[in-house]
């Protein structure tokens, strides 16, 4: 007994750009994938050296250009708009040098009788002149102010506190507020008077030094979350694949897209500066974007190869299938961050620059890196198993024992069938039935299917009670409350804002001229006077009042401490009450002056509007593209319609946990921090275009397994259920890695880093869960056929991709009902007496349950 030889005409089988490798009849040529992710692949595949070599030569030379070029980074004039901005670039203009402005908070135990009393103590006296001395002596300090007068001192009598036990000397750090001068000797200053004076509290607070004592916790933080998440996703991608070199391809992938994206997002910067923020976003998105595609492609490919497919053929299945839903998501990701530009506002445009990048970068190794090195690598991506996800000896030997009823085995790779087959008819009615039983017993899904509408009602019913809480939102910037509590600086800011009330949340009123005439002038200095009394009398805004010029006098800056914490409601209304009412007392129609506010508290008021004007927009831009981008890749308006309707709802319900949880008390303990009452208005419209845009990687790659059952033949309620069983595995392991990474945002010490974790962590939770898994399945099942009309034959798909799914067979003429015609398909043609034939044997590595029809 010998093999039946290859025909002559067979294309070989190690080419990955040649049709399937069938000896049988064919009904006609096999239709090649002409999609841009297949030609991609194949090209890839006959040049791996060169995809995988271009690969890593791009990105050393995307970081070692852009490191040279660097990184264009966002000013804090850049962050504001609207009567914020107008006002500080009024200042910029007139060539207004803002400085770095540090405090020195001294207290007694006891307060005094009156302000004369606590400035007579000899020991407020003697600290104060020393604090002086030492500040100036640091040679980083200029422009010190105190209670009273001393060398080199302005005296300033609102320097001295309320409750009558404690006074302040300020001063400026030398240079501007983005470039200032080193601040640690000036703490090493105030460091030697705490140490001289042990009697009296003596502690320093300003921008700097908060800066300093962020950076730092900061620093550690972020440190601690890159050594948690790169170990806990590869854990992972190990638990998925159960073989090292598997797991480590997708972590290669991420890691130097995002290196090479750092790269790349120097070169953008000269257009659109970036900030720390977009360098953390991007790394949650590259490492998330990254390892799914990754995850979706190598799972495919070693799917199809379970399913008896050569190595070429199933990377070329795993291109055509899941390298199609990479490409869709990419873009589809890249378009919903794209919606950030039409918010017009800096804080955002260098988001969306970097995330965009990251996306695409991360898209184009998944389609040319990737496949070429799964075909340098083939099998031995299998390579390095773990123990306990090796197959026993014992279990192929009895595989092969199972089928050795009815195949005998030859000396070679491939086994000889001879003599007389099982009819084709039968063996096709017996696994037809074996199929349909094991359909009829589908578990938890097929139960909530049978009543899709009450499964439907129900899960659609809980998101919006999630959705609820969104109605109350509210946005804030967390200015100082951003940074954790628990830190000594933050200690120190909280004695110095209840001795000073609003002192370090001063609203900032620029005064300036419409006919370019000065404000020293009597009138100009009359009404800046009056505005400074009117001010003081709402009991909303406090001393010490500041006033300075612009070095051509064109323009005044009035510093007023206001009440609350910045951003509360108490620090709106005030900015309320000076906006609407004392400004416009002070400044008539008539003058010639014109005032314009600014400020943490105007820069939150007039962000937050800005963002309730831009927000719809943003919205439509991301549903529109996103829709369009859908109903290309799908050719189903309802199908887009669903992915759109779902995806909003998806980000509704997380809108209400963010609420819920940062606007209340009731998880302080639990995340570690202190709820500011609010949430950061940044957040809102960064989670809508980053989860609208990640949704859509578990939206397409599940739709994307539903219409390849529904072309294959199946009805609409089973073409769901094999679609949502098949895609289960690779979504559930997509999502547990994004989980876990946001997760460990949620760890930081930002308040705002919280936010950002819990919101994604959770979006993408209920995504997977309860929406990909019971909602949206139910959803198409209620629509049915109305989704894909036509649906079974306009497949790119050829014969050898389907043959995976259970198909109603057309037949073909001259053919029984029920047969095959397609080459190659155990059941598709009777051999003659004596003839033989060559079957390949199943691989070792374990078969997905729904890889093929059961034999």
């Amino acid at each position: 007994m010998r093999s039946t030889p290859r025909s002559p005409a067979a294309p070989p089988a190690h080419r990955f750009d040649r049709g399937p490798v069938d000896t049988g009849p064919s009904t006609g040529p096999p239709r090649r994938p002409t999609h841009l992710a297949a030609r991609a692949a194949r090209w890839s595949v006959r040049h791996r050296k060169l995809a995988v070599g271009g690969w890593l030569l791009g990105v050393v030379l995307a970081i070692v250009i852009g490191s040279l070029v660097g990184t264009n980074s966002l000013k804090d004039i850049d962050y504001s708009v609207g009567e914020d901005s107008r006002a500080q670039h009024l200042l910029a203009e007139h060539g207004y040098v803002d400085t770095a402005t540090e405090n020195v908070l001294i207290q007694r135990a006891t307060p005094a009788v009156d302000a004369q009393t606590l400035l007579a103590d000899p020991q407020i006296r003697a600290t104060l002149a020393d604090a002086a001395t030492r500040i100036q002596a640091s040679g980083v300090a200029i422009a010190l102010r105190g209670p009273v007068a001393a060398a080199g001192v302005t005296a300033d009598p609102g320097l001295v506190s309320h409750d009558l036990r404690s006074v302040l000397l300020t001063f400026d750090l030398k240079g501007t507020e983005d470039d200032h001068a080193s601040v640690d000797p000036a703490l090493d200053a105030v460091a030697a008077v705490r140490a001289a004076h042990p009697t009296l509290s003596v502690e320093q607070f300003g921008d700097a030094s908060a800066n300093k004592a962020l950076d730092a916790t900061l620093g550690k933080d972020f440190h601690r979350a890159e050594l948690l998440a790169l170990p806990l996703t590869l854990g992972i991608l190990l638990a998925v694949f159960g073989a090292v070199i598997a797991a480590l391809v997708p972590m290669a992938l991420a890691m130097t897209a995002f290196v090479a994206s750092i790269g790349l997002v120097a070169f953008a910067s000269r257009a659109f500066p970036t900030d720390a923020t977009a360098t953390s976003v991007m790394l949650l998105i590259g490492l998330a974007v990254g390892v799914d595609y990754a995850l979706f492609y190598i799972r495919r490919e070693r799917e199809e190869r379970a399913a008896g497919h050569g190595p070429e053929r199933a990377l070329e299945i795993a291109a055509e299938t899941s390298g199609h839903a990479v490409l869709t998501s990419g873009l589809t990701v890249a378009a919903s961050l794209a919606g950030l530009f039409v918010t017009g506002m800096g804080a955002f445009t260098g988001v969306a620059v970097g995330t965009i990048i990251v996306v695409l970068i991360a898209v184009l190794g998944s389609l040319t890196a990737l496949p070429a090195l799964l075909s340098m690598l083939g099998d031995r991506v299998e390579m390095l198993r773990l123990p306990w996800r090796r197959r026993s000896a014992t279990a192929p030997r009895a595989r092969r024992g199972r089928r050795s009823r009815r195949v005998q085995h030859g000396d070679g790779d491939a086994t000889t069938v001879t003599g007389p087959v099982l009819d084709p008819r039968e063996e096709l009615r017996q696994r037809r039935h074996a199929y349909q039983a094991h359909l009829a017993k589908p578990g938890v899904m097929g139960r909530l299917l049978r009543r899709p509408g009450i499964t439907a009602a129900v899960t659609g019913g809980l998101l919006l009670l999630l959705t609820l809480p969104t109605l109350g939102m509210h946005t804030a910037e967390q200015g100082f409350d951003d940074i954790p509590k628990k830190l000594p600086i933050m200690k120190t800011y909280e004695r110095l804002s209840a001795a000073f009330p609003g002192g370090q949340v001063a609203a900032h009123v620029i005064i300036s001229t419409t006919d370019g005439s000065t404000v020293t002038t009597p009138q100009a200095s009359q009404a800046i006077q009056t505005l400074r009394d009117r001010a003081l009398a709402t009991g909303k805004l406090y001393n010490p009042v500041v006033v300075s010029l612009t070095p051509d006098q064109q323009v005044a800056r009035i510093s007023l401490p206001i009440a609350g914490n910045g951003t509360n409601g108490e620090s709106i209304s005030a900015l309320k009450t000076l906006r609407s009412t004392v400004i416009p007392s002070v400044l008539g129609s008539d003058s010639n002056l014109r005032a314009d506010v600014t400020g943490t508290t105007a820069g939150s008021a007039d962000f937050n509007q800005r963002l309730k004007t831009r927000t719809p927009l943003v919205i439509a831009f991301v549903m529109v593209l996103a829709f369009g981008l859908l109903l290309g890749a799908f050719r189903s308006a309802l199908i887009a319609l669903v992915a759109v309707g779902l995806n909003l709802l998806s980000v509704g319900a997380s809108y209400g946990l963010l609420v819920a949880v940062f606007q209340h008390h009731w998880a302080d303990g639990l995340l570690g921090y202190t709820s500011t009452g609010a949430v950061t208005n940044w957040l809102p419209l960064m989670l809508f275009v980053i989860l609208f845009g990640l949704s859509m990687d578990y939206q397409v790659f599940v739709l994307s397994r539903v219409k390849e059952a529904r072309d294959a033949g199946l009805s609409m309620r089973d073409a769901v259920m094999v679609g949502v069983r098949r895609s289960a595995g690779v979504v559930t392991s997509a999502a547990v890695i994004m989980v876990a990474v946001f997760s460990i945002f949620a760890t930081l010490s930002q308040v705002s880093m919280k936010q950002l974790g819990v919101g994604l962590g959770a979006a993408i939770l209920i995504d997977a869960t309860l929406i990909r898994v019971v909602l949206m399945p139910a959803v198409l099942t209620l629509l049915g056929d109305r989704l894909w009309r036509g649906s079974g034959s306009g497949s790119d798909l050829d014969d050898d991709t389907r043959a995976e799914l259970p198909r109603q067979h057309g037949g073909h003429p001259g053919q029984p009902e029920g047969v095959p015609g397609r080459s190659g398909d155990l059941a598709g043609e009777r051999l003659p007496e004596g003839a033989s034939r060559t079957v390949r044997p199943r691989p070792d590595y374990p078969t997905p349950r729904w890889a093929l029809p059961p034999n």
